[in-house]
């Protein structure tokens, strides 16, 4: 690896250092802190701050990318209009999906969790986060350089939207009808951005449930090795 003074600076003192048993603590505290996430489709209609969804999007934005091009967008729709608009043409999509163009073993794959064309809570939830992959961009406002890694790079970011969104106690759920190029249009933005997904943000509803399907998560065994 090239460096120099002109291209790079020394790794900031603020970086985390924790002696060897708190780390381990750390770790444990977290991964039994995430145990408790879950995708929820029932939601209050509680006000959310727009500076907790600023911060939780502030900490998805320093996630990794492609020659840190950072080419994700966040469109945070909080207006009962924009919402509405969303949930009907998004119900449209569904519709389409669950009448014939989802294949059997999809929808075979669904049928634990129970969903249906029918998305009530986009319009109750107060906030929906609509994430674009920017397939031209660069480091600075304005570029037009080819982005790399574009889904690699935003499905980090999301996924690190989602754990910010549950540290800071908000329940969450990815919506992703297909097609949506609809999100363009109401959002306002360009067609060369491609949306990637509608994160649901807010309260659970005091009767929200879960299916027993989600509750199978599998074990750290079954999930990585250590070679």
């Amino acid at each position: 690896m090239k460096t120099s003074p002109e291209t790079h600076v020394p790794l900031s003192s603020d970086f985390p250092s924790y002696p060897l048993a708190e780390m381990q603590a750390r770790a444990r505290d977290f991964a039994v802190q995430m145990e408790s996430r879950r995708s929820i489709r029932a939601f209050s209609d509680k006000p959310v701050p727009q500076s907790i969804i600023e911060h939780c999007i502030e900490a998805a934005g320093t996630a990794p990318s492609g020659a840190n091009h950072q080419p994700w967008y966040f469109a945070c729709i909080g207006s009962a209009e924009k919402k509405r608009e969303i949930r009907i043409a998004a119900e449209a999509e569904e519709r389409e999906f669950y009448s014939g163009r989802a294949a059997q073993e999809w929808l075979d794959a669904l049928s634990p969790i129970g969903t249906d064309a029918e998305k009530p809570y986009m319009e109750i939830a107060p906030w929906l986060i609509c994430i674009f992959a920017q397939r031209r961009g660069g480091v600075q406002a304005g570029q037009d350089k080819k982005n790399y890694y574009i889904h690699e790079s935003v499905g980090i970011a999301s996924g690190m939207l989602i754990t910010a969104c549950h540290n800071a106690g908000l329940a969450t759920l990815v919506h992703t009808p297909n097609p949506m190029k609809f999100l363009n249009g109401i959002c306002g933005r360009p067609e060369t951005e491609k949306p990637f997904l509608i994160l649901v943000a807010g309260y659970p509803a005091k009767d929200a449930q879960v299916p027993k399907h989600a509750l199978i998560k599998k074990p750290l065994k079954e999930i990585a090795s250590f070679l």
